[in-house]
């Protein structure tokens, strides 16, 4: 569903566009795509994003499926506001926002997500282990890992809940950007994106 400020059936919104806070992480345009393209969306897709920081991959799925929804959670309550501000900027009206720590924020919940997004967190391993219980059979998981340590405790994590059909992408990504009178090339952190799909 395209929205004024991005007329385009494709995803890749580009970051300039969103409204952003000092300190609140943003997923970058590029991982963002890497991200969208193994969660493996459809148009009635229920994605629950976990840790959705200033809700771009929120507003891009949410977009992506017209007919689906996505449930963002975050816990700090002014990033909440951005998730909700972003969501209005790009007319994501298919979006909830849910204000709370993971795993606990997910624990009441009834609906089944048939996609996941989990965004490096210290308290991956439990959250893996609450959303892998949530996620309906044939949906897919996807994890962010930033560093070594993260990267380890999702794959830990992964092999003790049997996510089957993984796939581990390490994004290492390049911009041009102008520096004075030179352009050169400026390296995004790189980061590990894992998926998995739940068959049974």
């Amino acid at each position: 569903m395209p929205s004024a400020l991005w007329p385009y059936v494709t995803p890749g919104i580009p970051d300039h566009l969103f409204e952003r806070s000092p300190g609140i992480p943003m997923t970058q345009r590029e991982i963002r795509l890497t991200i969208l393209s193994q969660l493996q969306l459809e148009a009635d897709s229920l994605l629950w994003d976990i840790g959705a920081g200033t809700g771009t991959i929120a507003v891009e799925s949410a977009l992506l499926c017209e007919g689906g929804s996505v449930v963002a959670f975050e816990r700090d309550p002014d990033v909440v506001a951005l998730i909700e501000a972003n969501c209005a900027r790009f007319g994501a009206g298919n979006v909830e926002v849910v204000e709370g720590n993971a795993p606990d924020c997910l624990h009441d919940r009834t609906d089944r997500p048939t996609r996941i997004c989990v965004e490096s967190s210290r308290a991956i391993a439990q959250i893996l282990e609450t959303a892998w219980g949530a996620l309906a059979v044939g949906g897919r998981i996807v994890a962010t890992a930033n560093n070594l340590e993260a990267l380890y405790a999702v794959s830990e994590g992964f092999a003790r809940l049997q996510v089957r059909q993984i796939e581990v992408v390490q994004a290492s990504i390049n911009r041009l950007e102008r520096r004075g009178t030179n352009q050169a090339l400026a390296a995004i952190d790189p980061v590990f994106v894992l998926s998995g799909a739940r068959l049974d």
